[in-house]
């Protein structure tokens, strides 16, 4: 298990234009040929929008784009011609493909968290598509097969256990709250990349339950 931490993370986005973004893997000008992908993660972005700020249209190709907001509302509007706002419990999933644009923003009057994930699509091309799945359930695995990918959503109360699916390649994201994590003990933002997972488990804090991104992956 290698556990990064939320301080470990890469900063970005544009303070002056209300955008915060902290990123997981080497992005941008944070480069780092030993930090590219895991699995076929290849970003997993926390982004902070304050009112009004947003991301202007902007492309994408051969990503799975995966969305998770935190809270507040995320405007999502893209050349395909969808718009959509996306809210806390939601999952939004936008298969660049072959190529899209799309524009991003905070456009309700409270701040705006989110977690934005990329994954490597297997096979390259196609056609772009849009999908968004309104209060996704902790039972129900969210399907991303383009990517050999399966994503799950765990809420969990305090001191509550969950198991923590086996596979070739498993990532973790702590959304909030804290959590104990085969003896590491990981908080907001910290995350840890398991290979070759089975039997592990998750257990929240004492004092304030936890909710985690976990991610289920063939190995790549």
């Amino acid at each position: 298990m290698d556990v990064r931490r939320a301080d470990e993370r890469y900063p970005g986005g544009d303070a002056a234009a209300g955008i915060e973004s902290r990123h997981a893997f080497s992005f941008g000008p944070h480069y780092d040929p030993d930090n590219l992908r895991f699995g076929s993660l290849i970003a997993c972005n926390e982004e902070r929008l304050a009112p009004g700020a947003g991301f202007d249209e902007h492309p994408h190709s051969h990503t799975e784009i995966v969305t998770w907001v935190v809270e507040g509302e995320l405007t999502h509007r893209d050349t395909a011609g969808h718009e959509t706002v996306v809210r806390a419990g939601d999952v939004q999933r936008l298969s660049a493909a072959g190529g899209v644009r799309h524009v991003e923003r905070n456009d309700g009057p409270l701040p705006l968290t989110f977690v934005q994930m990329w994954l490597a699509p297997r096979e390259p091309g196609g056609d772009p598509a849009y999908e968004i799945v309104r209060g996704i359930a902790d039972s129900t695995p969210y399907a991303v097969p383009e990517a050999g990918a399966m994503l799950h959503v765990r809420r969990l109360g305090a001191g509550e256990r969950t198991a923590v699916p086996d596979g070739a390649c498993v990532y973790v994201h702590v959304v909030r709250g804290e959590v104990t994590l085969d003896g590491e003990h990981l908080r907001p933002g910290d995350a840890a990349r398991l290979t070759d997972a089975e039997g592990v488990d998750a257990v929240a804090g004492v004092a304030s339950g936890a909710e985690l991104l976990v991610w289920e992956m063939a190995a790549r």
